[in-house]
């Protein structure tokens, strides 16, 4: 029988959530994701070392102070990467703009814009690549603006369904539901366990599924942050799961039988249409604890990761 990854690649688009060349080169994903954390752990590989170096000189040509090189160098190294990954894969790479502008459109929009053209340079088309913008409501109206653009966009840290909605309103591409991140604040919270059916993560992702799929909405549903296996399986269906290579790894070795667990023609009534205006969007979040805790901390955490990198880029800087 065929393994578990095999079968799940024949009802939902397999993304790889690594920047790691030789786990894309195994796993051949149709797409793959990145952000601050893997383009950090991207570059302490042996792979990425000529690059890391190549960025680095070239910032030492730059003009202005070495604070303003030393993001250019960072901006320079994600899209480094997620070039070399457009070599691996036939479909999109997201590449996260800085966590800093999450709640600054205009900033937001110019960032995605340089990245783009950052991209072209490389030889790579717009087509290829999906700017990755943090949930807030101000991500989303720069989402908004680069749709009308031409500018694919990947709204990520989602936790909410009115994220959800605010983000096909918006007419974004694709969302990143984080379903890992869900069941670890009510893990924390309730102190249980869940099984994957019940995992909170696992249905938030179902009713965002279905909404999406009942009203006709193009918006791609991309399950992102899973713990375990069971939580993958229990989103089988799904139009597209960035897995980490351990999970991949883990269905590889699978061939047990892979039930379909979403599909877009489920029965029953529709779900009522949800109209989000920006009071409504923020009370939707400040209503819900979980949501406005993780989104924050994604925000934090990202532009950590992100200020780890530009201490490497700054030790590599004055070497």
């Amino acid at each position: 029988m065929a393994s578990k990854l095999d079968q799940l690649r024949e009802m939902t688009v397999v993304v790889a959530d690594t920047g790691d060349i030789d786990a894309i080169k195994k796993f051949k994903p149709v797409d793959c994701t990145t952000n601050p954390t893997l383009v950090l752990k991207a570059i302490g590989l042996p792979a990425y070392e000529p690059i890391l170096a190549d960025a680095v000189a070239w910032g030492k040509k730059q003009a202005g102070s070495q604070e303003a090189a030393v993001k250019a160098i960072g901006d320079r190294l994600a899209v480094a990467v997620g070039t070399e990954l457009t070599k691996l894969v036939e479909g999109r790479v997201s590449t996260e703009v800085d966590a800093g502008l999450s709640f600054d459109t205009a900033a937001t929009v110019e960032k995605a814009r340089a990245i783009i053209a950052a991209y072209k340079a490389n030889g790579v088309d717009r087509e290829r690549i999906l700017i990755k913008v943090a949930g807030t409501w101000e991500g989303i109206r720069a989402s908004e603006i680069l749709q009308k653009e031409g500018i694919d966009t990947n709204m990520t840290l989602i936790f909410d369904i009115a994220q959800a909605i605010a983000c096909a309103d918006a007419k974004a591409f694709l969302i990143s539901p984080f379903v890992g991140r869900i069941l670890d604040w009510y893990v924390k919270s309730e102190n249980r366990t869940f099984t994957p059916e019940e995992d909170p993560g696992v249905i938030s992702v179902h009713g965002i599924y279905d909404y999406y799929k009942a009203h006709g909405i193009p918006t791609v549903v991309m399950g992102a942050s899973f713990r375990s296996q069971g939580e993958v399986e229990a989103l089988a269906g799904c139009d597209r799961l960035t897995i980490s290579p351990a999970l991949l790894d883990a269905l590889a070795a699978d061939n047990g039988t892979l039930k379909r667990a979403l599909s877009p023609n489920k029965p029953g009534p529709k779900p009522d249409v949800v109209n989000l205006d920006e009071k409504a969007f923020r009370w939707a979040m400040n209503q819900n604890p979980m949501a406005t805790e993780k989104l924050a901390e994604g925000i934090r955490l990202f532009a950590k990761d992100l200020g780890e990198l530009r201490k490497i880029v700054a030790k590599r800087f004055v070497a």
